[in-house]
């Protein structure tokens, strides 16, 4: 866990995420294979491992933004400061999500 006001290991922190996910993002995902008469239940399967894969893919991009975003508002001065109410994000909050960019209170109402 890094220390919220320690800027540069934040830093570090975010941009080792952001490398971990386009390695993942790079990844291919397997497209279906060559059917045959019988494997119904086994191209059942592999469209709903395709589908999850997928999905995890979306929710990777959305947190790649997200981080890019907090290296953003870390070079411009604003980073650990809400979004929504302009009010500090608890430490804790950005020790656990260095990536968070609204206070637990707007996280909870923006629900």
């Amino acid at each position: 866990m890094t220390d919220p006001r320690d800027l540069d290991g934040v830093r570090a922190t975010l941009q080792a995420e952001a490398i971990r996910l386009r390695a993942e993002l790079g990844e291919p995902i397997e497209g279906p294979g060559q059917m045959t008469y019988g494997s119904q239940a086994a191209a059942a399967t592999h469209v709903f491992e395709q589908q999850r894969d997928l999905a995890l893919r979306d929710r990777e991009r959305a947190q790649l933004r997200q981080v890019e975003e907090a290296l953003e508002r870390l070079a411009t001065g604003t980073f650990g400061t809400c979004r929504s109410c302009g009010q500090p994000i608890a430490e804790e909050r950005l020790a656990a999500i260095p990536w968070a960019a609204t206070c637990i209170e707007c996280a909870r109402a923006a629900r």
